[in-house]
């Protein structure tokens, strides 16, 4: 039991890496691709119906950490608490950023909200990806289980130049095309250099493949997302380009949580003091309840974003007559 929701709280951060990530993505992007007040009124209108939706997704996973791992969850959340404080605090700009845009119709209004809305989406970015560094790394685990730390690898924002590529049209689309093929081999060299990183500085992580070597699956994913991205993005696919470059950011952390397995919040300190699936968890028949309940609220997760993504699929334009979104 333990196991499935370890694969469980996995798939869902995994979800909101690539939906939320695009959403980052979009905003980080948004100073360098929309010149125009038009164009920054089109990024915003590719993102403006599941922007709000897709950050649930972090904040479910955190409720499943509470239930299913409630000790990891005590210890990583007190660990991590400025950083966490940080995320919250640029989670909200970013909110404001796009809700705010459109309440004044002044120029320098719109562009101090862009503005806040691009810079702590790139934030976001960066925080989000160097937490999950320092996960990998290690952190000063002690035999009580807490830790403090305040340090602080990113997100590709490949998938996010495909995705405004496929939502938007003329000029825009041409420049987030021309970003997107720059930005694959910024995307090879950094993925590389991670790889060498992990395996320095973490070569334990290897031996789950070892002695599984099913596993090899899931960078055989990265592979083939890396190799189909760059192929759509030659052939101008960009719907093809943004779904392959999703499956490479899913293999890539699928990879990632097959290595540390069962660990799931490893000691730099002590390897007696790491927080594994077992020594973290709730009672088994907490976890055995708690799963109905799991299923039901994905039933209806999935049928909500499938609706919303359905009634949303196209090309977005400008409105006319609203400033906003």
């Amino acid at each position: 039991m333990e196991t499935l929701w370890f694969v469980l709280l996995s798939f869902m951060l995994c979800m909101y890496a690539i939906l939320d990530g695009f959403d980052l993505g979009v905003g980080t992007l948004q100073l360098i691709l929309a010149k125009k007040d038009d164009e920054r009124r089109l990024v915003l209108n590719a993102i403006a119906p599941v922007w709000d939706g897709n950050e649930v997704w972090l904040i479910a996973a955190g409720g499943t950490m509470f239930f299913a791992f409630p000790v990891l969850y005590a210890s990583s959340f007190s660990g991590f608490y400025l950083p966490l404080m940080i995320v919250l605090w640029l989670l909200m700009l970013r909110g404001l950023g796009i809700e705010f845009r459109h309440q004044v119709h002044h120029a320098m209004w719109r562009s101090f909200w862009d503005s806040v809305f691009s810079v702590s989406s790139l934030l976001l970015t960066i925080v989000l990806g160097a937490a999950l560094g320092n996960v990998v790394r290690g952190v000063p685990v002690g035999k009580d289980g807490y830790f403090f730390e305040p340090r602080w690898t990113t997100f590709t924002v490949v998938p996010q130049a495909c995705f405004l590529a496929m939502k938007t049209g003329g000029e825009l689309q041409e420049r987030a095309q021309l970003l997107a093929a720059r930005l694959w081999w910024a995307v090879l060299l950094t993925s590389l250099g991670a790889l060498l990183a992990v395996s320095a500085i973490r070569p334990a992580i290897w031996q789950n493949y070892s002695r599984s070597p099913w596993g090899f699956i899931f960078p055989l994913g990265g592979v083939i997302g890396l190799a189909g991205t760059f192929i759509c993005i030659r052939l101008k696919k960009d719907r093809g380009g943004f779904l392959f470059s999703s499956l490479f950011i899913l293999s890539m952390l699928a990879s990632t949580a097959f290595g540390l397995y069962p660990a799931v919040l490893p000691s730099a300190l002590d390897p007696d003091a790491t927080l594994t699936i077992y020594n973290s968890a709730a009672h088994a028949s907490a976890l055995s309840i708690g799963l109905t309940w799991w299923i039901v609220g994905m039933v209806a997760v999935a049928g909500y974003f499938v609706y919303i993504y359905r009634s949303f699929r196209g090309k977005v334009t400008p409105d006319g007559g609203n400033s906003g979104y």
